[in-house]
């Protein structure tokens, strides 16, 4: 997944602080990833017909996984980590280990890969937004 750089991160730390295993050893920078899980369900709840993170499956600091319904009501369960997102199941809570789908590196590549309503609802989505701009734009 891309890190975002944040040039207050640099103020005044000293080349040992900036050093990420150091970091992650004092946990001071580790992402968690039930926070960045319950980030995509927001970003992308209103293109799906259900989406939550998962209460039954382990979440860590390196791991999340996210039930999703799409509006052709599949479901499947999402794993979540620093690789991106990927298909682990084909049923809330289901992770399977032998199951080996691709990593996406957006929740939006996936799901337009997943969903075609998906596609449909986001895109009807951006069209209302930019029109939306255009309106406030002529005013």
């Amino acid at each position: 997944m891309e890190t975002d750089y944040n040039p207050m991160e640099l103020s005044s730390n000293t080349g040992f602080e900036e050093d990420s295993e150091y970091k992650d050893i004092e946990g001071t920078d580790v992402k968690d990833m039930r926070l960045e899980a319950e980030a995509v369900v927001n970003d992308v709840l209103f293109a799906v017909s259900n989406m939550f993170v998962s209460k039954n499956l382990p979440c860590a600091e390196d791991v999340a996984y996210i039930n999703v319904e799409t509006r052709e009501r599949n479901r499947y369960c999402l794993e979540l980590t620093e690789a991106g997102l990927r298909v682990v199941g084909y049923a809330f809570d289901q992770a399977d280990d032998g199951l080996q789908t691709a990593y996406h590196e957006t929740v939006y590549s996936l799901l337009d890969s997943l969903s075609p309503a998906y596609r449909e609802a986001f895109g009807n989505a951006l069209l209302q937004r930019l029109e939306a701009l255009k309106r406030d734009g002529q005013s």
